[in-house]
């Protein structure tokens, strides 16, 4: 459950830490004092997109962080285990945005994308909004509210990927039948080529060593002249250096007995003579392999010239030879899969079989799940002033099928005993519509799995007995879980288990949201002001005490 939130400089909103409690908690105060901006609050913190807007006028940057109790949120714990993130019993979510729009995320401490963030946040916080009923209205948002409850998630996303493998395999094989001739002719040209390159036998190695062997033969003659030269003065010259420094290390090495400190000198040109040494003797060899090849040096440049012509003729660097090689071969591939129209329509057929096997389960699921939910809905509505009446869940057939499977889904509602339902969008009024959306989303709460409910003015349009129940009902939901419910009606907010009210004040010149908790007499004042307005009565605050009883 969510056990505290620490929220800087977002809207109103400077500073203000807030510590949760478990069952159902009521937030309350007047219009525009900021209620709902709370719940804006914890939505960015758990990676709703957001820009630099929600930073507090005059501020840098705004933060909020959202600590959880992860005692009874198993699927949360399980997405952290998988992405090797650790937390045991409390996580602590934190997410920055700063004036450019740069938005940072963290859980734990470590960095998280917004993508995982959201992944994440839907297994431990479910926020219905207070136009959540309009959402209601459209098709697409209703088939998305049932397979969510029951949890068919996973297979729609596996149907949504056999629709495609089966699109993509029938424009193939259309390809195909359609082009069979310019594939033909593109096939041939490939076919040239790659025979070419391959006839050509080039590697990218290869060019490199040519390159170095040739200008090796081609100045043959002028190594070999510059190995004799540096022997003739190194070693076979009357006036060689290796006889010369040799002749003076010994003259000095004799008279070291007189002075020791030409020792030094001397230890150096002995270490001299070792490396001249060695250098004549890499030099006699080096001598040894130089000699003029005008046979091997002329194979080369045909060599040479052959992989120059064949980059004239494709228009490329030696460099890209190779490249060129492998893509032609993989174009060749392909094409060749393209041309095999039977093995096209064997994968068509795979594919489609598929795709039906997926879509069928989907619907079975869907009808399943469709009769629950119309059952159980309509059993709410008649606690909600809607006596009588009749929710279902129609499944439409799509002819064909599609991403989504074999059906559409249409919410549909019958306001009276006996009459034949008809769709949501076209019978539902205003109040009608809030209450069956309260229903639904008070059916779908319990069973889902996510351990935080909350309602953000979801009873507008509500009032009087119903509002009663709608506070029952969300008190019921609190035995549970942890409910909050953000209102503007005291039948609701008295069955609260616990309260806060939200103030704005004006301090130095800027305006402020506040949050303070509620009890005893002052949370017996706050439900009278819902009740009465401006003016509180003696038996306004008597009738707030006996509701505040009935809790």
């Amino acid at each position: 459950m969510l056990c505290r939130l620490l929220i800087r400089d977002f809207v109103l909103v400077d500073r203000l830490e807030l510590e949760f409690q478990r069952g159902f908690g009521a937030l309350t105060g007047e219009t525009g004092a900021g209620k709902s901006i709370l719940v804006d609050a914890l939505a960015f913190a758990l990676g709703e997109r957001a820009d630099s807007s929600l930073i507090r006028a005059g501020c840098e940057r705004t933060e909020v962080s959202a600590e959880f109790d992860l005692v009874d949120a198993a699927a949360a714990s399980d997405w952290l285990q998988a992405h090797d993130l650790v937390a045991e019993g409390a996580l602590l979510l934190r997410r920055v945005l700063d004036g450019n729009g740069r938005s940072r995320a963290y859980l734990n401490g470590s960095p998280v994308t917004l993508q995982q963030l959201r992944e994440f946040a839907e297994s431990l916080v479910d926020i219905h909004g207070q136009h959540a009923h309009q959402s209601l209205l459209r098709g697409d948002a209703q088939r998305a509210l049932l397979d969510s409850h029951a949890r068919l998630d996973s297979l729609l996303a596996e149907v949504g990927a056999a629709w495609r493998d089966w699109r993509e395999a029938k424009r193939a094989l259309d390809a195909a039948r359609d082009g069979i001739d310019a594939l033909a002719a593109e096939r041939e040209q490939l076919e040239w080529q790659v025979r070419e390159l391959q006839t050509l036998g080039f590697s990218d190695d290869e060019w490199l060593a040519l390159n170095e062997e040739h200008r090796r033969l081609a100045h043959a003659a002028s190594l070999a002249d510059g190995a004799g030269y540096a022997m003739q003065v190194l070693a076979e010259g009357d006036a060689a250096c290796q006889a010369q420094v040799a002749a003076v290390a010994n003259r000095l090495d004799g008279l070291c007995d007189y002075d020791p400190a030409l020792s030094e000198i001397v230890a150096l040109l002995q270490s001299a003579q070792a490396e001249l040494g060695e250098a004549i003797s890499a030099l006699r060899r080096y001598n040894g392999r130089v000699e003029l090849d005008p046979r091997r040096l002329a194979e080369v440049e045909t060599r040479i010239e052959a992989v120059l012509s064949c980059c004239r003729k494709f228009r490329c660097s030696p460099g890209d030879l190779s490249e060129l090689l492998a893509h032609w071969q993989e174009r060749l591939s392909f094409l060749g899969e393209a041309a095999d129209v039977a093995g096209l329509e064997a994968r068509v057929l795979a594919s489609c079989t598929r795709y039906e096997e997926l879509a069928r389960r989907l619907s079975l699921g869907r009808t399943d799940a469709a009769e629950a939910l119309g059952r159980e809905v309509s059993q709410i509505m008649q606690q909600l002033a809607l006596a009588g009446g009749h929710f279902a869940v129609a499944l439409l057939p799509v002819e064909g099928g599609s991403a989504t499977g074999f059906e559409q889904v249409e919410f549909r509602v019958a306001g009276l005993a006996g009459s034949e339902p008809r769709a949501l969008a076209k019978v539902a009024s205003g109040g009608e519509l809030s209450r069956i959306s309260l229903a639904i989303q008070v059916v779908t709460s319990q069973a889902a799995l996510v351990p935080t409910l909350i309602f953000d003015e979801v009873d507008v349009g509500i009032g009087g007995g119903v509002a009663e129940i709608v506070g029952r009902l969300l008190r019921e939901l609190g035995a549970g879980r942890q409910v909050l419910c953000v209102t503007h009606l005291p039948q609701v907010a008295a069955r609260g288990n616990w309260q806060w009210q939200v103030t704005k004040v004006a301090d130095g010149g800027q305006v402020r949201s506040q949050v303070a908790p509620l009890e005893g007499a002052a949370r017996v004042e706050e439900i009278a002001r819902m009740l009465g307005g401006m003016e509180i009565t003696a038996i306004t605050r008597q009738h707030a005490s006996e509701m505040l009883g009935l809790s």
